[in-house]
């Protein structure tokens, strides 16, 4: 027989009432405070009362910051993304001082291909120098001036720059900014202004040797019995991609050369002129300048290309090539949109980690010299 629809229990009009079906919110077990629920409206705002006294939204930040190894509570991929970040930053600050070389080194950064990692490579080796205990200075001689946005100093037209020392023959102590990256790192920004350079120093006697005589008239640039200990330890000249006046400007005030080679036969071609142009700075205007750096850039592991081109290199070069290579990073990339090196906006990732071994090879040749 067909039961009546009218009659059932599910569907019943009678006078009894048939509690409704409880929300999630406030069920038997309440998820927050773990108690039972009474059902009434006054415990249920005393139960939520108490149990958002007693529960405290902890951010991924929080959680770094609180915990000193993994919380496997917290343990989503943010708050260990952070903690990463957190620990790395702390290590930065309690990093053993590599020893200071004995007189300032001079290194001029250059490679006439532009895209190989030229500036990249010179403002993270310079952080991470900073890092380890050197005192740095950064001279940014691209009229771009990306070395100046990467290290957080003002490049804009007007602000004292490479163009006032090349050109107007101002001190380079009166143009120098402190970098706010990090302690011990200074910078001589660049503006549009040098641009213009190249035009205004072909008719300046000694227009080869302008930034030398800019670069060893600072005081803190010598050695440690004539700087004393205020000295910079390291001078990095960041070139623009061509074999111009500034290029020459560099070559000639440098005396060791760090060339970023990228890991691509492209990169190899260009290598050639370059070394050629060294030699002509070597044999008219700057015999002290050694090619003592190699350093292979956009490193990508996973293929044959990158390998054959970092052995046949090695095998040219021998050992001023370094140990470590860089390899291919999106944080790299993305750190000079924030105005800092990847050594501070992503210390834990690989791509500083490398630049920290690659500084820690070089700040080892000054110790051996």
């Amino acid at each position: 027989m067909t039961e009546n629809p009218g009659s059932g229990s599910e569907f019943s009009t009678g006078t009894e009432t048939v509690p409704e079906r409880l929300s999630p919110q406030i069920g038997v077990v309440h998820p927050q405070d773990g108690q039972p629920s009474s059902g009434s409206d006054d415990a249920a705002v005393s139960r939520e009362t108490d149990a958002a006294a007693a529960f405290q939204v902890r951010t991924a930040a929080d959680i770094a910051v609180a915990a000193p190894t993994f919380d496997d509570d917290h343990a989503t991929p943010l708050a260990r993304a952070a903690e990463h970040v957190v620990l790395a930053r702390q290590g930065a600050l309690m990093r053993p001082a590599m020893p200071r070389p004995d007189h300032t080194r001079v290194f001029v950064v250059a490679n006439q291909k532009g895209g190989v990692g030229k500036t990249t490579s010179t403002v993270n080796v310079a952080a991470a120098l900073a890092q380890l205990g050197q005192r740095v200075l950064v001279v940014d001689l691209d009229p771009q001036g990306n070395a100046s946005t990467a290290l957080g100093v003002e490049h804009r037209r007007g602000v004292p720059s490479t163009y006032d020392s090349l050109v107007e023959g101002v001190p380079l102590a009166d143009v120098v900014s402190a970098s706010p990256e990090a302690q011990n790192l200074w910078v001589v920004p660049a503006t549009i202004d040098l641009a213009g350079a190249e035009i205004e120093l072909v008719s300046v006697v000694a227009r080869e040797s302008r930034l030398r005589k800019a670069i060893h008239g600072h005081p803190w640039v010598g050695s440690a019995t004539a700087a004393g200990e205020e000295r910079f330890d390291y001078v990095f000249v960041d070139c623009p991609p061509s074999l111009g006046l500034l290029t020459l400007n560099a070559l000639v005030a440098g005396d060791e050369m760090l060339i970023p080679i990228q890991a691509e036969y492209y990169a190899l071609e260009g290598l050639g002129q370059l070394l050629e142009t060294v030699e002509m700075v070597r044999a008219h205007l700057n015999q002290g300048l050694d090619v003592s750096t190699i350093l292979v850039t956009m490193y990508d592991a996973r293929t044959r290309l990158a390998s054959g081109v970092a052995e046949e290199v090695r095998e040219h070069f021998g050992e001023r090539v370094l140990r470590t290579s860089i390899p291919r990073s999106v944080r790299v990339s993305e750190a000079p949109s924030y105005g800092q090196t990847v050594m501070t906006y992503d210390p834990g990732s690989p791509g500083a980690l490398s630049y920290l071994e690659a500084a820690r090879e070089i700040a080892a040749q000054g110790a051996s010299q």
